[in-house]
């Protein structure tokens, strides 16, 4: 399964969709998010809680 694959929200009939952390962040536990030409950095702390940041 490629990265981008393991990041599909999984399908759920009237609920948001489900994309596991990791699959996102993979081992950098970190990824840049691009919002409204505004980026953003999401990852993982030492105590395994996420944060995102502009």
């Amino acid at each position: 399964m490629t990265r981008a694959q393991a990041a599909t929200p999984q399908e759920r009939p009237g609920k948001p969709g489900i994309v596991e952390s990791s699959a996102l962040l993979g081992e950098q536990g970190q990824l840049i998010i691009e919002h409204r030409g505004k980026r953003y950095q999401l990852r993982e702390t030492r105590n395994g809680k996420l944060i995102l940041t502009s």
